[in-house]
């Protein structure tokens, strides 16, 4: 992973002029016969037991490098000497919480449900469960991800478009009613930074992926990536809008209901670690976004919302998936969302 700081590793008797190929060579007496077998290179007083000792201090050695290698300790070491950590960090086996949080009130009384909006970023996937199983068990925060995944299907020879903000309306509905409260989650988004709050939010709605901290947007009115609420303020807003299909703008409209709910919009502070407080997943190289604007949907996409809302998304759930990714437990909802094409025609794609 590292290679301008690996460097040969030396055995303890080796003196560094041993040339030979083979790996074993047999001694012979007078008369010709093979007396033992002894490793090539090595003096005749290495002995088994020396041997022994060698390969379980590297196999120790190795087991070291593995889990300093995904737990992401040997990359926050390069990047502390300004090295850069090609390809995704690799997930290490998460950290079980107790089996009855109830019975542990380290953990708290709230339970938080993770809602995903997701469709074919299996790669993100992959990395985005056992990074937030893990990161959020170390905060002792009670949790469940769901994987709210948008099924593919046609309607009159047109394949609908992403719909994030319905999908995030199904998912509230559908969520456990032991959880009160959600954080709409992206995907491609992994908080790094330990100080994060990912607590109960129980003034307002609480924007972690910030302005201040995104990686990407700054703008002030952005409350997009990452924001918990609970869920009588998400029922207070109306959830989401659900006409905003392809890539973009429901955040905003969204911005615009809370401040229409009265309530007041919080953010993160005394966090120093700035635009590498969460690492970007997403690669516009070779996944495009949706950012096409078809007819009035131009308009449409500035426009309040005042009707529609969680009481009025229509969806079916296909299936209901328990699944471990990495060790880290979620549930998959294969959601079908219901597209009315008089209301938005620019559901689909012909």
């Amino acid at each position: 992973m590292f290679p301008s700081r690996r460097k040969t590793a030396q055995l303890p008797w080796e003196d560094g002029r041993a040339t030979a190929v083979n790996l074993m060579t047999c001694e012979e007496d007078k008369h010709g016969h093979r007396s033992r077998l002894i490793p090539s290179g090595l003096p005749r007083k290495c002995s088994v037991f020396h041997l022994f000792v060698a390969c379980l201090l590297l196999g120790f050695l190795s087991l070291l490098w593995l889990q300093l290698s995904c737990s992401g300790d040997v990359a926050r070491a390069a990047r502390g000497q300004g090295q850069e950590t090609p390809g995704p960090s690799r997930a290490c086996p998460p950290e079980p919480p107790p089996e009855h949080w109830e019975e542990d009130e380290s953990w708290g009384p709230h339970r938080l449900a993770v809602l995903v909006p997701f469709r074919e970023r299996f790669e993100e996937l992959l990395v985005f469960v056992p990074h937030m199983h893990r990161f959020l068990s170390r905060k002792k925060i009670q949790h469940h991800i769901y994987v709210l995944n948008q099924v593919d299907h046609f309607s009159l020879g047109a394949l609908h478009r992403f719909n994030r903000a319905a999908l995030i309306n199904a998912g509230f509905l559908e969520s456990s009613n032991s959880t009160d409260y959600i954080a709409m989650h992206d995907v491609d988004l992994l908080p790094l930074n330990e100080e994060l709050d990912y607590g109960f939010p129980e003034t307002g709605p609480f924007h972690v992926a910030s302005p201040e901290l995104h990686p990407l947007y700054h703008y002030k009115t952005y409350v997009g990536g990452i924001l918990l609420l609970s869920k009588q303020h998400y029922q207070l807003c109306n959830g989401m809008s659900n006409r905003f299909w392809g890539w973009g703008r429901e955040d905003d409209e969204f911005y615009r209901r809370i401040k229409g709910a009265g309530l007041q919009l919080f953010r993160p502070s005394g966090i120093t670690t700035g635009y590498k407080t969460f690492r970007h997943l997403h690669d516009p190289a070779w996944r495009k976004r949706d950012q096409k604007r078809i007819a009035a949907q131009k308009q449409e996409q500035f426009r309040v919302d005042r009707e529609g809302g969680l009481s009025t998304v229509k969806y079916r759930v296909d299936s209901r998936t328990a699944l471990s990714v990495g060790g880290a437990p979620c549930t998959v909802l294969n959601i079908m969302l219901d597209c009315d094409k008089a209301a938005t025609p620019w559901c689909t794609f012909s």
